[in-house]
């Protein structure tokens, strides 16, 4: 999700000027687009269902990240554990 400076840069005013425009752009271009005001960013515009798919691999990566503190910690148990405590044959 890489922005086009070329193409997902926009002035605030064509936000309240065409705002159907700006939501066509970013739900069919799959990218976030920053409005600007007087030459700088003041807000970034993004699809509802990217920003839902970012967020859950943003949560999937904490998780991630999580995992391997705990293994350096050495906070791990064993497979027949971890059945044994979720009840799990």
């Amino acid at each position: 999700m890489r922005v086009k400076f070329s193409e997902d840069v926009v002035p605030l005013t064509d936000l309240k000027v065409n705002p159907g425009r700006v939501i066509k752009h970013v739900t069919e271009a799959h990218r976030p687009l920053l409005l600007t005001s007087r030459g700088r960013g003041v807000a970034v515009v993004q699809s509802i269902s990217d920003y839902e798919l970012a967020e859950e691999e943003r949560a999937f990566m904490r998780a991630v990240v999580a995992g391997l503190a705990d293994l350096d910690a050495g906070r791990e148990v064993s497979l027949a554990e971890a059945r044994n405590k979720l009840g799990l044959p």
